[in-house]
């Protein structure tokens, strides 16, 4: 890429090394010709593997129809998703968008609406999202700091401690905005305990259960979404990375029991809902059945048995495919030298080493990938 067309992007973001050209299942090739093991999948996104026959297919089927026609009239694709997800959740109406932080911006006016307070419970090291509101109730000070002041009543307590999610409850909270497994903030899964205590609390304020599967959901835990697997139901979900396998899309479930806040001309979205994104969604929801989340729990097994192995690993833990490895030095110093060696990896803080790669990922890859991560620890 020549500096003249780098220096026309933002910089949001760090430097690229490589240029990615195609992807084929879970291998990238560069602008060079050179294969990478895909351990990152775009960010838990590409959820079924670059160029997945699926959902490939019914996104061309769909640009043969119809792009787009505006929220201001029914399409197919929307409607069969709605009704798709619904069936999955266990009774919900949805609200599509574009990102997991404009699904996150729904659910904060949702509750807001619902129940008439703005107060928010949150977790320490949560990521929500870069939009001012979903950024707001983001418990990491540093993503914070330089556009405070954001929108206020967001209140953060630990991960996994009752006690200090307790002591914040005030009778201003509306909602309490959970992720099953903290992302970006260290690979942390929830225990059973901690979100039946913020389920109980919920309802002792009236207050809305939200989780956040914008990384957990569409089968990335080993079950389709990952509150399954805590015992509790919330009465908002948001989804989005992995639901469309790479197009953009995002969503708001809103479990029966709490339907009924928004009416007409209370949120929208001009692309929410596009008819391309949501046919290749129902795509990727027909193929996470059963025999594909069995194997996403034994893989996930398999590779974090496989990261417990290897030198330098503190701590492995997370759910499905959603994997982290707490090392005893910087994890961005092994993310730069295994993308060197071929395999592309995340981190999740400083010192978090984050696996992700696609839900079809095979036994072999997964021991190539631990290989690969031990050749550059032990480097």
């Amino acid at each position: 890429m020549s500096t003249v067309l780098e220096n026309a992007l933002l910089p949001t973001y760090p430097p690229t090394r490589v240029t990615f050209v195609g992807g084929d299942g879970v291998w990238l090739t560069d602008d060079v010709g050179r294969r990478y093991l895909d351990f990152a999948a775009g960010i838990a996104v590409v959820a079924l593997g670059h160029k997945h026959p699926a959902p490939l297919a019914a996104a061309h089927r769909q640009l043969d129809r119809l792009w787009h026609a505006s929220n201001l009239y029914a399409t197919e694709p929307a409607q069969a998703l709605a009704q798709a997800l619904s069936a999955k959740f266990g009774g919900a109406q949805a609200f599509f968008c574009n990102s997991g932080a404009e699904a996150n911006e729904a659910a904060i006016k949702y509750a807001r609406k619902a129940t008439g307070r703005p107060g928010v419970l949150a977790l320490e090291q949560s990521f929500h999202g870069r939009t001012t509101g979903a950024l707001a109730v983001t418990g990491q000070p540093a993503k914070r700091a330089a556009f405070e002041p954001l929108l206020p009543g967001a209140r953060f307590v630990e991960p996994n401690d009752i006690v200090s999610l307790r002591a914040a409850a005030g009778g201003d909270v509306g909602l309490i905005l959970l992720e099953p497994v903290l992302g970006e903030g260290g690979v942390i899964p929830l225990t059973a305990e901690f979100v039946q205590a913020a389920a109980e609390l919920a309802a002792e304020l009236g207050a809305l259960l939200a989780f956040d599967e914008v990384q957990t959901g569409v089968g990335r835990t080993g079950t389709f979404f990952a509150f399954e697997q805590l015992g509790v139901s919330p009465q908002l979900a948001t989804l989005a990375k992995g639901l469309a396998n790479g197009l953009p899309i995002g969503c708001l479930l809103v479990a029966d029991e709490a339907a009924g806040a928004f009416a007409p001309g209370d949120h929208g979205s001009t692309f929410g809902g596009n008819p391309v994104a949501c046919a290749a969604a129902l795509a990727v929801v027909a193929t996470v059945d059963e025999a594909l989340l069995e194997r996403v729990r034994e893989n996930g097994a398999r590779l974090l048995d496989g990261l417990r192995a290897l030198p330098g690993v503190v701590e492995a833990r997370g759910a499905g495919l959603l994997v982290g490895a707490e090392l005893d030095r910087p994890a961005q110093r092994v993310v730069d030298a295994a993308l060197d060696a071929g395999l592309v990896c995340l981190t999740s803080g400083a010192n978090v080493l984050r696996l992700a790669p696609p839900l079809v990922v095979e036994q072999a890859e997964i021991g190539s990938a631990l290989e690969t991560l031990r050749e550059v620890l032990n480097g």
